[in-house]
């Protein structure tokens, strides 16, 4: 992980700015991080062990799905929605293998990829130089400094309003992406998948208090997938926890090879609406 990238951060357990030297990430309390060797840092407070992330069955079927671009036009939309700022930041709350977060940083960003799984941050830390991938919980105190964010990203991922309003910069951008009741129709009922909340749309706004809404764009086009495809898809979703493998491959071989399975998500854009409340040991973080 680049040296520029590792500035951006604050110490997990004091909230000091941590600086790299060698392959250690270091705060002026004398709190050490070693990169792994696969370049990612493990920021989780040590009373967050045992927190399950993402599998790496699961993370192996997200990065086999998305490489073959089946949700492309999301990651499209993101690019086409970022701000014009200089030398921008990006930060991803529950990144994965960084699929979005790339799609960002070829357009010119640095970012930051956080995910509590270490399998994802595996992916994430060698998807690109301008990436730094963590190990953290988006659910906690994010382990970045206050305010350096230009943008917020959070593609199907937790929501913890205050923290992502307090890494970013005054007047900058949280960018959501949000199933819709037609995503994934044809396949929810079949494969025993987990359905879009019909009441989702007072969840989100409910979750992101602070924020108000600037601006919101459809994404919804068809997929032809074959039944691998739709065996990546349903194995990197929750869904994959419900149903076992073999249950899994049953459903799938009864449906049409390929098959036209509708994507649909809302990506909306989010300002803050008022200063956010920094909890007082963080304030000297910067």
């Amino acid at each position: 992980m680049r040296a520029d990238l590792v500035s951006v951060l604050r110490c997990p357990v004091c909230a000091d700015g941590l600086e790299l030297r060698d392959r250690t990430a270091r705060c002026g309390q004398g709190h050490a991080y070693d990169l792994a060797k696969q370049g990612y840092l493990n920021l989780l407070p040590s009373a967050s062990t045992g927190i399950d992330g993402d599998s790496a069955e699961m993370v192996d079927a997200r990065a086999d799905f998305l490489s073959r671009g089946w949700y492309a036009p999301i990651r499209e939309a993101l690019v086409e929605s970022l701000p014009q700022v200089e030398r921008p930041l990006v930060v991803e709350v529950g990144a994965g293998t960084a699929y979005y977060l790339a799609g960002v940083v070829d357009a010119g960003w640095r970012g930051i990829a956080v995910d509590v799984s270490r399998y994802a941050a595996r992916r994430a830390a060698k998807v690109d130089a301008g990436i730094g991938s963590l190990v953290a919980d988006a659910w906690r105190e994010l382990p970045v400094r206050s305010g350096v964010a230009d943008v917020v990203l959070d593609v199907f991922a937790p929501r913890n309003a205050a923290e992502m309003a307090r890494v970013l910069a005054p007047g900058g951008t949280l960018l959501v992406v949000t199933p819709n009741q037609r995503h994934l129709g044809e396949l929810i009922d079949v494969l025993g998948m987990v359905s879009v909340d019909g009441d989702k749309e007072r969840r989100l706004v409910e979750s992101l208090a602070g924020f108000e809404r600037v601006e919101r764009r459809v994404v919804e086009t068809a997929m032809r997938l074959d039944h691998e495809a739709i065996e990546q898809l349903v194995g990197m979703t929750p869904s994959a926890r419900h149903v076992d493998r073999q249950a899994r491959a049953e459903r799938i071989g009864v449906l049409a090879d390929p098959m036209e399975v509708t994507l649909s998500v809302t990506v909306s854009s989010w300002r803050t609406v008022r200063p956010p409340r920094v909890p007082a040991r963080a304030r000297h973080s910067g």
